[in-house]
């Protein structure tokens, strides 16, 4: 067996990323999306491969100038509990710290697994009234989850909203 090797996606990942995310689509721990979204937001993506599979993969969406929003963390339950997540995520923090985010979110069950990585739970909006003003803008469904709407809910009941200050 060879090491994992984590990269940037391509395009010939989404089938992969796809099948690895269904597991947990269908449990609702990852909200469900359309292939184009994949392919629209691929170089948003990071995959760990192992032996010519994708074990894993997650993405950092940049939500304002100084937030950004972990999505599609997910790693193969073949290889889970062996750092493959924390390989994941440690580099899409990397990637917000590169790129001048100060705040990293998330919407999450692994509460303890994101926890040890020094994200806390949140409540409310944490951005002021004219960024949330602004954001309210946004068709994009991660923001409606950190901005904590109402019409988001019904499809994350139960999920923990998350920050981590860099």
């Amino acid at each position: 067996m060879t090491s994992p090797q984590l990269r940037n996606a391509r395009t010939p990942d989404v089938r992969g990323i796809r099948r690895l995310v269904g597991p947990y689509v269908e449990s609702k721990a990852i909200v469900d999306k359309p292939v184009v979204s994949y392919f629209e937001s691929l170089s948003e993506f990071v995959v760990v491969e192992l032996d010519g599979e994708i074990v894993g993969c997650g993405a950092l969406h940049v939500i304002w100038e100084n937030v950004a929003e972990v999505r599609t963390l997910a790693v193969s339950p073949t290889v889970k509990g062996r750092g493959i997540g924390s390989m994941i995520l440690d580099e899409l923090v990397r990637r917000a710290r590169a790129v001048g985010v100060s705040r990293v979110f998330c919407l999450t069950f692994e509460t303890a697994f994101f926890g040890r990585h020094g994200f806390v739970e949140i409540e409310g909006a944490p951005v002021t009234r004219e960024v949330y003003a602004e954001l309210l803008q946004s068709y994009d469904e991660g923001v409606a989850e950190f901005l904590d709407l109402d019409r988001v809910k019904p499809n994350t009941l139960g999920n923990t909203r998350m920050l981590l200050q860099l």
